[in-house]
């Protein structure tokens, strides 16, 4: 096992290296820069066409953003690797680290909780859609799935947005608590607070995971309860629960378990679209604001550390799988 980390840790690395070079690449491959923002900014602002262009160009010098790309890029890279520093960030005017720590516990807070849901719920659906095939219950989970898993979840969060706005005139958007609750110590009522805050991005992005984990935990649990080791059971005259709970529910998760990988990313991107549409201030709004405004490193940062997110969640999905599944064995052997 230790080997087995050791190689996928330093592969990992390897990885998120180059997916942070092209990274970097492709936010550059966007015409302009901040300093062409500052400009634009300006000149809104009733500023003179060569002031204007003289405060960009002097943004430039000061930030380096004249230098060669990839100049830019290791200079970026090394302070991260020797001091933990991710650059400044040219629009909030703060350290890219401070950003990162502000929104980010936030972010991936919302996102496991999102993850929790939709994996206990469309777990319990599955198995109660597989069980009632063809029934009346299996026919509108079945159909609720495919609105989950076809849907984008930005539009769903502009419908859910409309209604509540414009229909039930509702007015917590865009904070995570009421003015009297933000610096408040944690009590009862913030933790209500917060809920009533934050339930329309839970529950849109748990709505798209719980329509993955339904429909695929079905079709699993299905193509399982025809197995010969069922028909064995029941022939043995157990209970049809304890048949279905204790043989076949465990072997029909492995592919949700290896699913684990790259839930949390996407429960992440999940969160992070319907969070743009609510002005929630999680990684989402920074990451759309930041590329508006040729905030580079704010930009390059936040996609480094969903990177390093898709990584780990891939180790712990493999490592998780291994010990569920005895069967499975490092290295490709196995054991009779």
């Amino acid at each position: 096992m230790l080997q087995f980390l050791t190689q996928r840790i330093l592969a990992a690395l390897i990885l998120l290296f180059l997916l942070s070079l092209v990274t970097f690449m492709v936010i550059h491959a966007k015409p302009g820069d901040y300093g062409d923002y500052i400009y634009s900014m300006m000149v809104a602002r009733g500023m003179a066409d060569d002031n204007a262009r003289a405060m960009a160009e002097q943004v430039r010098i000061q930030y380096g953003l004249n230098d060669p790309i990839l100049i830019q890029y290791f200079n970026w890279i090394r302070g991260i690797v020797t001091r933990f520093d991710f650059g400044f960030s040219f629009s909030y005017n703060r350290e890219v680290a401070a950003i990162i720590s502000e929104r980010l516990p936030r972010t991936i807070l919302l996102a496991l909780t999102c993850h929790l849901l939709a994996s206990a719920l469309g777990i319990g659906l599955g198995i109660l859609a597989a069980t009632r095939q063809y029934s009346w219950a299996d026919t509108l989970l079945s159909a609720l799935s495919f609105i989950g898993m076809t849907v984008p979840r930005f539009l769903l969060a502009l419908i859910l947005l409309y209604i509540l706005a414009f229909k039930m005139n509702g007015q917590n958007f865009g904070t995570f608590f009421s003015s009297q609750y933000g610096g408040a110590p944690w009590s009862w009522a913030k933790f209500v607070d917060l809920v009533q805050h934050v339930w329309p991005v839970v529950a849109i992005a748990t709505f798209g995971g719980l329509a993955y984990n339904m429909r695929v935990m079905r079709a699993n649990l299905l193509d399982t309860l025809n197995a010969q080791y069922v028909e064995t059971a029941r022939a043995k005259g157990l209970p049809e629960s304890a048949v279905i709970l204790r043989h076949a529910v465990p072997n029909a998760l492995h592919p949700l378990i290896a699913f684990q990988g790259i839930a949390l990313p996407y429960m992440l991107t999940g969160e992070i679209e319907v969070a743009i549409v609510f002005s929630l201030a999680t990684v989402g709004p920074a990451i759309v604001s930041s590329m508006a405004a040729g905030d580079i490193y704010v930009t390059a940062s936040f996609m480094l550390v969903l990177s390093a997110t898709l990584m780990v969640g891939n180790i712990l999905s493999d490592i998780l799988l291994s010990i569920v599944d005895p069967r499975i064995r490092l290295g490709g052997s196995a054991s009779n």
